[in-house]
């Protein structure tokens, strides 16, 4: 195995870093998140035409690039430094697998060239730690499992209808397509299916709900008798495989996320402590200090070790997600605390790191819950428990 980078992804790190640098500082962020869409138009439509972000990771006789994970992962991790609000996670690292993993050849055709050239976003309407398997084995039941809550499905001629509400879901408000996970079969054949709803049908209602993390939008999804497509040819796919083989790919997007995060925040913490003086010396020099911001290098470049080995390995994206957001809260609040009485403060930027921080581990789970969930897949207890016994 070659870990090195080739000359064509360390490029695709310089070109999106000198773009975003350029085109999505602090203020232009700000400007972004209070749109109606939560994102600006122009640079998405930039990243989508002249990089094809959206497209990284799609086939390319599907209009996309064709490249493996680890570009996306490269493409996250920049996108996490500058806190980048668009909706590229929710089409890149959500939607865009699952149509290509359960669609027909008919629904790939028709929504993937769309995705890759970034006219149509798409997003996965459901509760994400739960249904991507990040916190425990999927058994769908957060879907509904045949009770009141989450998403029920009902079929209706050769179609479906769908009624129901799902919060908390990235871009939802904004998203052209929605993937929603619904249940049906009551009792007697419960399962968890996948559907395709377009954003703009009738009995559907979305609204941008108010979030901890401006920088990752989110909205609240209700389903009112909504006409749906099954996404695949039969009600018989393993959606819940599907969901989980994608949640670990997408686990080591977000760890790259993370990463950049806290690699930026760390940063402007050295800046700051470099500048910052007490006692007629800077900061930084305190030995205190040092031994701080040494720590947290580590910390984040163990971090990255992790999030780069997922994307050889998906298996190993719970983990790493749980290693990056770990990172990233140290990080942040470390930043916070650093900066004084002005790291807290809305006007300042350090507060947005930890923000995202925050709002990480609240929609993809505690950082314990997912190395518990790792630990537990890797049976690491398991000799332990049998010795107790």
């Amino acid at each position: 195995m070659d870990a090195a980078f080739t000359p064509e992804q360390d490029e695709i790190r310089r070109t999106l870093r000198a773009l975003l640098t350029k085109r999505c500082g602090p203020e232009r962020v700000r400007a972004a998140v209070a749109t109606p869409a939560g994102y600006d138009h122009e640079l998405w439509r930039t990243l989508a035409g002249q990089l094809g972000l959206p497209g990284l990771a799609i086939p390319a006789e599907y209009g996309g690039v064709g490249c493996g994970p680890a570009e996306l992962v490269l493409v996250s991790e920049e996108a996490g430094r500058a806190l980048l609000p668009s909706p590229l996670f929710a089409t890149a690292a959500l939607a865009a697998p699952l149509i290509t993993a359960l669609g027909t050849e008919a629904q790939r055709a028709r929504l993937l060239p769309a995705l890759a050239g970034g006219e149509l976003t798409a997003t996965l309407a459901a509760p994400l730690g739960p249904a991507l398997g990040l916190l425990g084995d999927n058994a769908g039941d957060w879907a509904g499992g045949g009770r009141a809550g989450g998403v029920q499905a009902r079929p209706s001629g050769a179609g479906w209808r769908l009624y129901g509400q799902a919060d908390q879901v990235l871009d939802g408000h904004s998203a052209g397509v929605l993937l929603v996970a619904a249940h049906t079969g009551g009792f007697a054949r419960s399962r968890t299916l996948l559907f395709l709803v377009r954003a703009d049908g009738a009995g559907i209602s979305r609204v941008r709900q108010t979030a901890l993390d401006a920088t990752r939008p989110q909205a609240r999804i209700e389903l009112r008798d909504a006409e749906a497509e099954l996404l695949g040819a039969s009600d018989e796919a393993d959606v819940l495989g599907a969901l989980s083989r994608a949640g670990c790919a997408a686990a080591a997007v977000l760890a790259a996320e993370a990463v950049g995060a806290a690699d930026r925040a760390l940063e402007r913490t050295v800046e700051h402590v470099r500048q910052r003086e007490q006692f007629g010396r800077p900061i930084g020099s305190f030995q205190a200090v040092k031994h701080r911001l040494a720590g947290l290098y580590v910390q984040v470049q163990a971090a990255r070790s992790a999030a780069y080995y997922a994307a050889w390995d998906p298996a190993a994206g719970g983990l790493a997600l749980a290693q990056g957001l770990e990172a990233l809260r140290s990080a942040a609040s470390d930043a916070v605390q650093l900066h004084g009485g002005t790291g807290f403060t809305w006007e300042h930027d350090i507060q947005l790191y930890f923000k995202r921080a925050s709002s990480d581990e609240l929609l993809f789970g505690p950082v314990h819950g997912l190395r518990a969930h790792a630990a537990e897949c890797a049976g690491l207890f398991t000799g332990r428990a049998a010795v107790a016994v």
